[in-house]
């Protein structure tokens, strides 16, 4: 054995036992956790709105009127409550040294559902510290465990629900990695048998109340074989409890080809992925309906659940004036999924056709990013305009 690295392998040893011995009591945290909670047995559904940073508190300003305006009636019985949550700003997070601080965390854990906008993620070279993703620490905290993502273009026949785990995979222990030398580092990736077939089973319901027939299972399991194996493997048992469901499994690489094979995309409806190839395939998908920039997202748990768009915080529209342009669509995406989540499934359903006819119908207001289209503001009252009118 050669002694030269000694050291530095036996500080990589410590602190990779730390790390598993907070996986296994994360693991016995969600096996005990089973019942989903009820919306409708609450007196009041409490909804935390979190505008995040960059454009995220230009566009989630706007999908909240849109949201305020459809529970209208709901808001002045009591029966929904917003509250607004400020300290998710990456100045905030930095200045505490915390991808979430722990006085915003207690806020969040006082909600039910959270609205939530886009938030800086620090890079190398950023000025800030190397404080993990908030979006990351979030979903572990509040253990939303399904980050689902819906895409659908219906004159390319695509209708695609994707169910990616959510606090698992590489993005579970993604800060913890370990430079062993200044010539060697090393991550970690995480599967547990709960995790995976906590998902796989909202996957395959969701398939099977939709009357969905095909579920993709997709995972570099030929390469990742302990993992990616681990997951396929779990798949593929709960599949046999779903006969009428057609179950196919897929290699991530081979997936994002298919994805744009016309013989093949209109095929697929419902996918099954790891954290890391979900959030990779998802922004592909997005490309079809439009861009990220008109995606949403649900990310689900059994007592929580948060909902936002899947693009990031844009700093650069911000510096230069442009955030009043910025796109709203992907947070109004992201609330018809909330509203469906906490059992208003009409004004859901309203929303969507709303939407639909505000972006590929009729589009009279075009959202470019810049002066030549809509401001957000100006977007979301056209959306208000459109329910108006189809509610009549």
């Amino acid at each position: 054995m050669n002694t030269k690295y000694e050291a530095n392998v036996n500080e990589a040893v410590e602190k990779f036992k730390a790390m598993l011995y907070s996986q296994l009591e994360r693991n016995e945290r969600i096996c005990a956790s089973k019942e989903f909670i009820d919306y409708a047995s609450l007196d009041t559904i409490i909804i935390g709105v979190c505008g995040g940073d960059g454009i995220g508190p230009r566009i989630t300003k706007e999908a909240r009127r849109v949201l305020e305006y459809l529970l209208a009636d709901e808001v002045k019985n009591g029966k929904v409550e917003f509250r607004d949550i400020e300290g998710l700003t990456i100045e905030n997070r930095a200045a505490h040294n915390q991808a979430i601080p722990d006085d915003v965390m207690e806020e969040l854990y006082a909600c039910h559902v959270i609205l939530k906008g886009p938030t800086t993620t620090p890079r190398a070279g950023d000025p800030w510290p190397n404080i993990e993703s908030a979006n990351v620490a979030m979903r572990k905290k509040l253990d939303l465990f399904a980050n689902v993502r819906p895409v659908k273009v219906p004159e390319k026949g695509i209708d695609w629900t994707f169910f990616r785990e959510n606090t698992e995979g590489s993005y579970a222990v993604g800060s913890q990695g370990v430079n062993v030398t200044d010539d060697l580092a090393c991550d970690f990736c995480i599967t547990t048998t709960e995790g995976t077939e906590r998902i796989a089973r909202l996957a395959y319901e969701y398939a099977a109340k939709n009357k969905k027939d095909h579920v993709s299972i997709v995972t570099k399991a030929n390469i990742i074989k302990t993992t990616d194996g681990k997951f396929l493997r779990i798949c593929e048992e709960m599949s046999k409890e779903y006969p009428q469901i057609r179950t196919t499994e897929w290699f991530i690489d081979i997936m994002t080809a298919k994805l744009v094979d016309e013989k093949r995309r209109t095929d697929f409806k419902v996918f099954i992925l790891p954290n890391l190839y979900g959030d990779i395939i998802t922004d592909e998908a997005a490309e079809f309906q439009g861009g990220v920039g008109t995606a949403g997202s649900a990310n689900i748990g059994k007592k929580y659940a948060m909902f936002e768009a899947i693009h990031g915080s844009a700093p650069r529209m911000v510096a230069e004036g442009r955030d009043i342009y910025a796109d709203p669509c992907s947070m109004l995406r992201a609330s018809i999924l909330l509203l469906s989540h906490i059992g208003y499934q009409a004004q859901a359903d309203l929303l969507e056709r709303a939407l639909d006819f505000c972006m590929f119908e009729e589009a009279k207001y075009k959202m470019t990013g810049r002066d030549t289209g809509a401001t957000c503001a100006q977007f979301a009252d056209y959306v208000m305009d459109t329910i108006a009118a189809l509610s009549k």
